[in-house]
């Protein structure tokens, strides 16, 4: 089962969470290794700028994800097909307009992680 890199040494100001999956990393593990659930969509390998634009240090709360599969916890924070790792309660911020049309064209639904679309 893949896994992200998980953060042990960091000052949480310079963690940084994906604003499509939530999962956190360092700034360097999403320039060396990009998202590991949605790299495909967000392509932040080796892109500062894309780092910059498509992850958000304003977020509440942490998760360890350990058996996303079978996880109460990951079903409720829509993480359970994603590898384990450390992710976001509540992300605060907006994947880019060009990520949001590329997910439309895919039919893939956006659904923000800030909890704006909860009932």
């Amino acid at each position: 089962m893949a896994a992200a890199a998980i953060p042990t040494q960091a000052r949480s100001k310079q963690l940084r969470a994906c604003l499509l999956c939530s999962i956190i990393q360092l700034p360097v593990d999403f320039r060396k290794n990009g998202c590991p659930n949605c790299e495909e969509i967000m392509q932040m390998k080796m892109n500062s700028d894309r780092i910059a634009s498509c992850t958000t240090t304003y977020f509440d709360g942490v998760v360890a994800v350990v058996d996303p599969e079978n996880s109460w916890v990951a079903r409720w924070q829509r993480t359970s097909k994603y590898v384990r790792g450390m992710y976001a309660v509540r992300v605060k911020g907006r994947i880019p307009e060009d990520v949001e049309l590329e997910l439309e064209n895919r039919g893939i639904k956006y659904r923000p992680r800030d909890q704006t679309d909860q009932e």
